[in-house]
């Protein structure tokens, strides 16, 4: 059952429109641990107050909306007078035009929800719209207004609705250039060529259902220790060793990628009289590889 919207308007396709509502497709929140500040004496959660130069503390009740002009001096915005404000986009979804997906920069990506029909009788329209959307494989570009906000967004066709993600607008994207400078180093064809040879033999699917969030995992250890009264369990990660040659770790990779799992001795694993098979098959993947690269030693455990 759906759960519920959070904007309810019209999606409108030149003179055809429809009764749809807006649901949050994420939830940011979902199984994140979360804390509180305490005042770090009396373990008391500690409370915002609004405080005010001239009279102290005051009532949230008291508060009302200014845009500030000049320093310090500042226009006042009524809740009715914002209210007031309606612009098409306020109720209608009003679809500009379509694009190819592949034409919109990733960067400008923003909010996702879900887009359905309001109704069973909206639903033939609904329907409509969306087999003539799938059909010509286009993402369409919209304006719909969310959080006091104008908000460009487009819609692509997903099974039984739309989904439709907000536009950051073109002022808040910054360039590359800002942050990124030209590259200058120079490297031998004989890096580049193994560097692809490990992109090569690393190829998977994307499976997000499958992301686990080790730092997320640590907290939570942190946290069962401390509440079951025991010592603190902290995470570390391992040391890192020296920095080696960018050659040498190249093909140390590919070493690593090449060499097979370690076979089950306890299950169909290798036997006594295989050991010595598996040995010249091990020494013929390092000839293969190429030249042997000396291991790094390990730092001394701190005492």
């Amino acid at each position: 059952m759906a759960g519920r919207a959070s904007w309810k308007g019209y999606l409108k396709l030149s003179l055809v429109s429809c009764p749809v509502k807006l649901f949050p497709a994420t939830s940011a929140a979902a199984g994140k641990i979360s804390f509180n500040l305490l005042h770090k004496d009396t373990k008391n959660r500690v409370q915002q107050k609004y405080h005010d130069p001239e009279l102290g503390e005051i009532d949230r009740a008291d508060l009302v909306k200014g845009y500030q002009f000049e320093k310090d001096r500042y226009v006042v915005v009524t809740a009715e007078e914002l209210d007031e404000i309606e612009i098409e986009s306020s109720k209608t979804i009003d679809i500009d035009g379509f694009v190819d997906a592949a034409d919109i920069d990733p960067i400008y990506h923003d909010n996702t929800y879900y887009l359905a029909p309001d109704g069973p009788i909206a639903e033939e329209t609904f329907a409509v719209i969306l087999d003539a959307m799938r059909n010509a494989g286009k993402v369409a570009i919209a304006r719909i207004v969310l959080s006091g906000r104008e908000r460009q967004v487009t819609i692509d066709p997903i099974e039984d609705g739309f989904r439709l993600t907000t536009l950051r607008p073109a002022k808040e994207i910054r360039e590359p250039s800002t942050a990124l400078e030209p590259l200058k180093a120079k490297y031998s064809p004989d890096m580049l060529a193994m560097a692809g040879q490990i992109i090569a033999s690393k190829p998977m699917e994307f499976h997000p259902d499958r992301f686990e969030d080790r730092y997320e995992e640590a907290l939570l250890a942190l946290v069962k220790s401390k509440i079951a009264g025991d010592q603190p369990v902290i995470t570390k990660a391992p040391e890192r060793g020296n920095v080696v040659n960018l050659m040498d770790a190249l093909r140390r990779s590919i070493e690593e990628e090449r060499r097979p799992p370690a076979p089950s001795l306890a299950k169909g694993g290798l036997g006594k009289g295989r050991k010595g098979e598996a040995k010249k098959t091990a020494a013929a993947g390092a000839d293969v590889a190429g030249p042997k690269v000396a291991t790094r030693k390990k730092a001394p455990a701190a005492s």
